[in-house]
């Protein structure tokens, strides 16, 4: 029993995890210093193992796990800037990907927003003020920000996206659209390769919601998709799957809708970072090749 406890110790992700299950059924045990010294390395492992996963059964079953132990650190560091984040991210990114009841969706997406919003008004508490006030005074905080803001500030902008999805029938939601937009220009502002271009993935979308004729710039999406493609050194397959089905189908152009398909269907996709969404992107790819033929 003396070696199996050694060589238990001797793991660190198997502490803090005993650690952090300790918290959660015994709120007194008294190892708050122990959580809080491994937490982001623990969060940082924890997105790892998932976004590395290339078995999106696995994820979907084992992720709700993960959810309910993020909250549990977060009761106990509910101050710590990076493990919201890794909160925030981790809620939206299950919500996407495996949760298609809309009240559930709602509810998940509403707690990456929490998480995130929370991350971003310990940064930066004047902007966190704005993001409920005037558009023209939440642009002018934004101005403010620098190239250390961008963790919190992409966190929050990717759950505040994920959010309005899931609550795309609610106008006072969509409202918040164009400040989405605003802070992922910012983050491109700050740093054009930001998460291998995932600001420019997020800006594509936005801009090809709606054909030209009803105000949307589908070309400027399209100059976006492009460079999120190219920033991810074309490792981020959903990138294409975004380009063919939000693009390549709001102007029916039904070569590159293809073209870009079978790129994604034939490609690895193990990748670090992409593995799961490469593995599901692939799985949206043949569904959108398979109705083609009606799209179009």
């Amino acid at each position: 029993m003396r070696e199996l406890l050694l060589d238990f110790h001797a793991m660190r992700i198997g502490v803090v995890s005993l650690a952090c299950i300790l918290l959660l059924v015994l709120p007194n045990f008294g190892c708050t210093v122990l959580v809080s010294n491994a937490t982001s390395g623990l969060a940082d492992d924890v997105s790892s193992a998932i976004v590395d996963q290339p078995d999106p059964l696995l994820v979907r079953d084992g992720g709700p796990a993960y959810l309910i132990l993020i909250d549990g650190l977060i009761a106990g560091s509910p101050n710590n800037e990076e493990l919201l984040l890794a909160g925030a991210r981790l809620y939206s990114s299950y919500a996407s990907a495996f949760i298609e009841d809309p009240l559930r969706s709602s509810a998940l997406n509403a707690k990456a927003r929490s998480y995130g919003e929370r991350a971003l008004c310990i940064k930066d508490e004047a902007l966190c003020a704005s993001i409920v006030g005037p558009f023209d005074v939440f642009e002018k905080e934004l101005q403010q920000t620098s190239s250390g803001d961008l963790p919190a500030l992409y966190g929050f902008g990717t759950a505040w996206a994920g959010w309005i999805q899931a609550n795309s029938s609610d106008w006072n939601a969509v409202a918040d659209l164009p400040k989405v937009q605003a802070l992922m220009e910012r983050i491109i502002a700050l740093d054009d390769g930001y998460d291998q271009g995932g600001a420019h993935l997020y800006l594509a979308v936005l801009y090809t919601l709606r054909p030209a004729q009803m105000g949307g710039l589908p070309d400027i999406g399209r100059a976006h998709f492009e460079k999120a493609i190219e920033l991810s050194n074309g490792r981020n397959l959903m990138a294409k799957v975004y380009f063919a089905e939000n693009y390549a189908r709001l102007v029916f152009d039904r070569e590159l809708h293809d073209q870009l398909l079978l790129e994604v269907v034939e490609a690895e996709p193990a990748a670090p970072g992409y593995t799961l969404s490469n593995t599901l992107a692939q799985e949206r790819a043949q569904a959108l090749l398979a109705d083609a033929d009606e799209y179009f």
